[in-house]
């Protein structure tokens, strides 16, 4: 069974790269309108592909999460789009944290930068980390998914981190998703007249 599950990891690692490298070469990982025409692409599949996009972008970081919270309402509109944001947000935050728990901070070392580090890894000693990484969550404003590799590597269980994700991330998305929406189409009216 662990063979098994070590197997799964490693084919979904190397496919989410596939996708990340593929994405990158297509430049749907920083035009709202790719991202737009590559979902549209799948036809009915389309939200299911781009709850997967959502998941990847917080398990690789290195993509801008905004690209994906303003795509989803620009393809589906403010609630469905909204609701796959958050969906695949979730998803990508849960994998992030069963990641970490497997490998542990040295992958946390080589993923993100030490100014990062050094500004939350105090949190971990901190007896409230829990409660510090669900004001976070909370906001708008965190590193989310630094944060989540880095609550895989505390005392935290799975289900408590499943419901700050749950009950944290619907503001979060939805400043993201409608507050990038306005803005673009602010300047969209201001740039077209």
């Amino acid at each position: 069974m662990k063979k098994v599950s070590c197997i799964l990891t490693v084919v979904s690692l190397a496919g989410m790269a596939a996708f990340i490298i593929y994405g990158l070469k297509t430049g749907i990982f920083y035009d709202a309108e790719s991202l737009k025409h590559f979902i549209m692409g799948f036809g009915m599949a389309g939200a299911l592909v781009f709850v997967i996009f959502q998941a990847v972008q917080v398990v690789f970081p290195v993509l801008p999460g905004g690209i994906g919270c303003l795509g989803g309402v620009l393809i589906y509109g403010a609630y469905e789009g909204f609701l796959y944001n958050y969906i695949g947000i979730c998803i990508g935050s849960v994998v992030a944290f069963l990641i970490a728990r497997y490998y542990g901070r040295p992958l946390i070392h080589k993923m993100f930068s030490e100014k990062l580090q050094e500004k939350y890894m105090k949190w971990v000693d901190n007896r409230h980390f829990d409660k510090m990484f669900a004001a976070a969550i909370f906001l708008p404003v965190a590193p989310d998914d630094f944060l989540c590799y880095l609550a895989g590597t505390t005392k935290m269980n799975l289900g408590k981190f499943t419901a700050i994700i749950l009950l944290g991330k619907p503001l979060a998305i939805a400043a993201y998703s409608f507050g990038l929406t306005a803005l673009f189409n602010f300047g969209t009216t201001i740039f077209m007249g």
